[in-house]
């Protein structure tokens, strides 16, 4: 499906990359994509390592590709948006525009790009720089099968994917997964730390918490049971496990990481709510 498509992505960052570089990996010709990056050392760079075509500025062939990857920070989005405009097609929606900006929801996407494009809202995760990403996505109602099939090939280019049924949800999925990576890495702080203190080696404790958590996850993918029976297997009364998770139950760990959450996403809400002012 992909292969007979053309693919533009303004913003050459790290995401873009990963995505531009699965797709290759995926048999899209690096041919059929354009990059645009106001960063001439970018440009350079993904022109070299991919074999893309990447330029300063969208043009009428940038605006002619048939999916269009807006991978811009949330507070550009507008303005890129408006470099659009005058390149999409005047009449009828004929890009497939997918948006992996945090925050900018799929009302002021339609507003914006004045109704001329099929929407996707995306949000990924870091993990797709080693193509082990989780992307969210979400759609207005209207949106062709095939249209979706084309923004699940896209994320799953990097990773896997699930689709959800709004904005809200969408910042519900930033909360849970798209700052999730965040999340890991903070235990993974804390569990290096615990080593050290423990009299292990600072390489040793990364090591032993990242593989814990590489093995943990793992594990729970290919089960079918529920993660609390995993943990309950683990968790012999009186034991070191145990122990530690009495410990965390005590300082309250648990209701504190759903709290987090719930903040991420109040935030995510605001963020929409902020970058879609008039």
């Amino acid at each position: 499906m992909l292969d007979t498509l053309t693919f533009g992505f303004l913003g050459g960052g790290n995401m873009a990359t990963a995505l531009i570089g699965g797709l290759i990996a995926r048999g899209v010709p690096a041919g059929s994509i354009r990059v645009v990056d106001p960063f001439p050392e970018a440009q350079q760079r993904l022109a070299r390592d991919l074999g893309v075509h990447a330029a300063g500025a969208p043009d009428a062939a940038f605006g002619a590709c048939d999916v269009l990857v807006l991978a811009v920070k949330p507070q550009q989005f507008r303005d890129a948006a408006a470099q659009l405009l005058p390149i999409l097609p005047a009449s009828g929606k004929g890009n497939l525009v997918i948006s992996v900006a945090a925050g900018i929801r799929l009302q002021d996407m339609e507003r914006w790009l004045d109704g001329r494009a099929r929407l996707v809202r995306a949000m990924p995760n870091t993990p797709a720089l080693a193509g082990m990403g989780m992307t969210g996505l979400a759609a207005p109602a209207g949106l062709s099968a095939e249209d979706r099939a084309i923004a699940s090939a896209v994320a799953e280019a990097v990773g896997k994917c699930v689709w959800v049924d709004g904005d809200d949800q969408i910042d519900a999925v930033t909360a849970i997964s798209g700052s999730g990576p965040a999340y890991v890495f903070y235990f993974i702080e804390a569990m290096e730390r615990a080593a050290t203190e423990l009299g292990l080696t600072a390489e040793q404790g990364r090591e032993l918490a990242v593989e814990t958590f590489r093995g943990a996850a793992t594990l729970a993918g290919q089960s079918s049971e529920p993660v609390s029976t995993l943990r309950e297997r683990v968790t012999s009364k009186g034991g070191t496990t145990y122990a530690a998770l009495t410990a965390m139950e005590a300082s309250g760990i648990g209701d504190a990481f759903v709290r987090a959450m719930h903040a991420a996403a109040a935030r995510g809400k605001e963020m929409g709510a902020e970058f879609g002012k008039d």
